[in-house]
């Protein structure tokens, strides 16, 4: 049998595996170790354990409890609640000022945690019932808790630019720096959207009625705006050391969960339970991340084996003569079809290697290029049939939000994720011109 056939089995195998409803990592885990033991005989066993030891040497991934335990202190503790009121009271009177006020609030809560799992909890927490309760039409309310939290990927912390950057060799501060305009410019469409869409249909998106208005003062409407202050406090602890070279990555995503941890303690909320619960929600993601990084570094080590850059790279350029921005929308389609089917860290850690190599060749920006790949993510978390945000919504919804109203909800947010992509590949420096203006060309 051909590599090629190899490789194509490998993949089929894979996908056929998690159709099935295999755990993400025992398959992609399962493949590599057979493919491994097929190739290479008994050496291929070590495969496995080469790939622990080369997932221990990564220390960047230390900031990855960090940042989850941040994002669920400030869950837990209540403080996004304080944030979501404050939202609720100045944009409820709009039609539509609900969502916009989620939208805002999954903003503040992407500066605050890498992942898109936080938004998720807390967007079905805090923010559902109460769209729930002024009348949102169903499709508006999935829509823009799952489009929303999709946004944590892409606003800095996020884990995917960190998990990019070891991969790509990239420095992951002009990472940063790259995905705040771009995700600050979908939040942005995604709020324009909202207010077309409401002022055609009112009746989708009720404004907050008059006498639920009139019981709100303007001392109180000021004292909310304080809520936002402490979110703001600690993006700023941690990101400031971070960008003037103060401090390393690990410190400071040690420096933004004490934050968290510190605001919660001045609002004397940081209960037991509150420690409990997101010790236990950092230990299950943290240790789900390892398994499924570790399985895929083993499935990326044979796959690269069998020469799959270079067979990529040469089909590409060489037998179809392909233009460089006809290879880059090839990829970023791949990814859009491969992320359908796979989880996004597994799709980092087995292909991205090959087209970083593939992107560095054509004399791409990488920074530019780990934004693309972060907003095809996002994509890939709202898009059938294994979209990530799909069953977190359903998981966490009401009975009556069936999969056929969140599968349709996220219809126009992956349109305007699409064009988002679209103007950043058009115009490269909406992501590049932050870290050129900080760090220099």
């Amino acid at each position: 049998m051909s590599y090629e056939w190899i490789a194509i089995l490998m993949f089929s195998t894979m996908l056929l595996m998690m159709i099935t409803g295999q755990r993400v990592f025992g398959a992609i885990g399962f493949v590599a170790v057979v493919a491994a033991l097929f190739l290479w005989g008994p050496g291929g066993s070590d495969m496995g354990f080469s790939s622990v030891m080369k997932l221990m040497k990564w220390n960047a991934l230390l900031t990855l409890p960090m940042f989850v335990f941040m994002g669920y202190v400030m869950s837990e503790s209540r403080l996004a609640e304080d944030l979501y009121r404050m939202f609720h009271v100045w944009f409820g009177p709009l039609p539509g000022g609900l969502a916009i006020g989620t939208i805002l609030l999954m903003v503040m809560i992407s500066a605050m945690n890498g992942l898109s799992v936080a938004g998720m909890a807390i967007g079905a927490t805090i923010a559902l019932p109460e769209l729930v309760k002024h009348g949102y039409g169903k499709p508006m309310i999935s829509g823009v808790i799952q489009a929303g939290s999709s946004l944590g990927i892409l606003i800095p912390p996020s884990v995917v630019l960190v998990l990019f950057s070891l991969i790509a060799r990239q420095p992951v501060s002009q990472l940063w720096l790259a995905g705040i305009v771009p995700g600050l410019l979908m939040a942005a469409l995604f709020i324009i959207y909202i207010l077309i869409r409401t002022s055609l249909n009112p009746a989708l998106a009720p404004p907050m009625p008059a006498e639920e208005r009139a019981r709100i003062t303007w001392a109180e409407r000021l004292h909310l705006l304080r809520a936002g202050i402490l979110p703001v406090l600690i993006f700023v602890a941690m990101m400031v050391p971070f960008i003037n070279g103060w401090t390393s990555l690990t410190e400071s995503s040690v420096i933004g969960a004490l934050s968290a941890v510190i605001a919660a303690v001045l609002k004397r909320r940081f209960t037991r339970q509150v420690f409990e619960v997101a010790t236990r929600q950092t230990l299950a993601i943290t240790c789900m991340f390892m398994l499924i990084i570790m399985a895929a570094l083993s499935f990326g080590a044979v796959f690269d084996g069998l020469g799959a850059g270079r067979a990529i790279e040469n089909l590409f350029l060489r037998e179809m003569g392909l233009s460089p921005l006809q290879v880059l929308l090839l990829m970023q389609l791949s990814f859009l079809v491969m992320g359908m089917f796979l989880d996004d860290t597994a799709m980092l850690v087995i292909v991205a290697p090959i087209f970083v190599g593939l992107a560095r060749v054509l004399g791409f920006d990488l920074i530019w290029y780990g934004v693309l790949y972060t907003i095809t993510c996002q994509i890939a978390y709202l898009t059938p049939p294994f979209g990530y945000n799909l069953f977190l919504m359903r998981a966490m919804a009401p009975k009556d939000f069936t999969l056929g109203v969140i599968y349709r909800s996220v219809v126009p947010f992956v349109l305007i994720m699409l064009l988002t992509l679209g103007l950043i590949i058009a115009f490269p420096q909406i992501a590049l011109w932050l870290p050129h203006s900080i760090y220099g060309q």
